[in-house]
C-alpha cells in the first residue's frame, strides 16, 4: 500500500465520529487491573523501541498500567501465538504488525496461528521502511546503476538480510523480481546487526536493512550508501534519501507496520477504548517527534475498521508476491 493510499484512509478517519473513551462499558471500569503488553521481540529492537515508551505514556489515556513482557522467538511468532491463546477479555495486548502477520500467514508451511482470524487489529502506531544499501566500493549511485552492475557481473554479488523469510528478505526478493535480476543470491544472517557489521567491513557488497537512525548515520558518513528506501514517500527523518518508487519501481514498497492487536473475541467496547487512548497519544507532538527521531513514520489517524482494512490489504498485496518468489519456511 502506498503512502497516499494510507493517507486517503486517514482523511476518511478524520471525518469519522470520535471514539468514546469509556462508552457503554464505563460501569465495568476497564481496565481495573494491569494489562499484559506482549512485545514479541527481545529488548533492543524496533518493536522494543516503541513498546516500552508507548506503555509508559499510554497509562494516562487508557486508565491503568501496561506491563511489558518481551517474548521473542520465531520472528515474533512465539509472542503473537501466545496472545492468540489468551482469554479475550482485554487484559492481553500484542504489539504486532507485518512481521507477525506476513511471515506467519504467508510463508510458514505449518503456521502456529492464523493472524487474520485470531488477532483483532485495534490501532496503528507507526511504520518502518527498509533500505537497499551497498558498500561504497559498489559503483552504483542509484537503483538503475545497481541493476546494470549486477547484470554485468554475474555470480560476483550477493545481498544480506536479517534472516530467511524476514521482511528484509522479502523486500530484497521483491526488488529482484521487479528489476528482472536472477543472479543475486541471498545471504541469511541471524539478525540485522551482523549483516550491518559485514557490509561495513566490506565482507558483503549489499544488504537490505531496516531504515534506522544508525543506517542513516553510516550513510551520511560515507561508510555505506543507501540507494533507496522502500516507502511510498521520502522519510521525514531522512528526506535526502530517494525512494524506490521515484526511481521507477512503484510497488517496491515494504512498510513494516506496527500496531496493537487483541485476541479475536475481545469485546468491541474494550477495543474502542484502547483505540481511543492510542489516538490521543498519537496526537501528542512529543510522541510524534520521538517516533520520527527513531526513523519511524507516524501512522495517519485510522479508525479500527480502517486499520483492519489496511492490514488485510497488506496481506493481500504480499500474497501473490510471496507466491511468485516461491519462499517458504518449514
Amino acid at each position: 500500500m502506498r503512502r497516499r493510499d494510507v493517507l486517503a484512509y486517514g482523511g476518511a478517519a478524520m471525518t469519522a465520529p470520535a471514539l468514546a473513551p469509556f462508552s457503554a462499558f464505563a460501569q465495568s471500569k476497564y481496565p481495573d487491573r494491569p494489562v499484559r503488553f506482549i512485545v514479541p521481540f527481545p529488548p533492543g529492537g524496533a518493536f522494543d523501541y516503541i513498546g516500552r515508551p508507548w506503555a509508559e505514556r499510554i497509562r494516562a489515556h487508557v486508565g491503568n498500567t501496561m506491563v511489558v513482557e518481551n517474548m521473542g522467538g520465531a520472528g515474533g511468532g512465539i509472542g503473537a501465538a501466545f496472545v492468540t491463546r489468551q482469554k479475550p477479555d482485554g487484559y492481553t495486548l500484542l504489539l504486532g504488525g507485518a512481521t507477525t502477520h506476513i511471515t506467519e500467514g504467508l510463508l510458514k508451511t505449518r503456521p502456529t496461528y492464523d493472524p487474520l482470524k485470531e488477532l483483532e487489529p485495534v490501532s496503528g502506531i507507526a511504520v518502518t521502511a527498509f533500505a537497499i544499501t551497498v558498500h561504497p566500493s559498489v559503483p552504483a549511485k542509484n537503483l538503475k546503476e545497481l541493476i546494470a552492475h549486477v547484470k554485468a557481473n554475474p555470480g560476483k554479488l550477493s545481498y544480506g538480510s536479517a534472516g530467511h523469510g524476514s521482511l528484509n528478505h522479502l523486500t530484497g526478493e521483491l526488488f529482484k523480481l521487479r528489476a528482472g535480476i536472477t543472479d543475486l543470491p541471498h545471504v541469511a544472517y541471524r539478525g540485522a546487526g551482523p549483516a550491518l557489521n559485514d557490509i561495513l567491513a566490506g565482507q558483503i557488497p549489499m544488504i537490505v536493512p531496516a531504515m534506522t537512525a544508525i543506517v542513516q548515520q553510516h550513510h551520511d558518513a560515507g561508510r555505506l550508501r543507501v540507494l533507496a528506501v522502500t516507502h511510498g514517500s521520502r522519510l521525514k527523518a531522512a528526506p535526502h534519501l530517494p525512494t524506490a518508487v521515484e526511481q521507477g519501481f512503484p510497488d517496491v514498497v515494504a512498510p513494516n507496520f506496527i500496531g496493537l492487536y487483541f485476541p479475536t473475541g475481545t469485546p468491541t467496547a474494550v477495543i474502542d477504548h484502547v483505540a481511543a487512548a492510542n489516538q490521543k497519544l498519537m496526537a501528542d507532538t512529543s510522541w510524534q517527534e520521538f517516533l520520527v527521531k527513531g526513523t519511524f513514520e507516524v501512522e495517519p489517524p485510522l479508525s479500527t475498521a480502517q486499520y483492519k482494512k489496511y492490514v488485510d490489504d497488506e496481506m493481500k498485496r504480499w500474497g501473490p508476491i510471496v507466491k511468485a518468489m516461491g519462499i517458504k519456511i518449514d
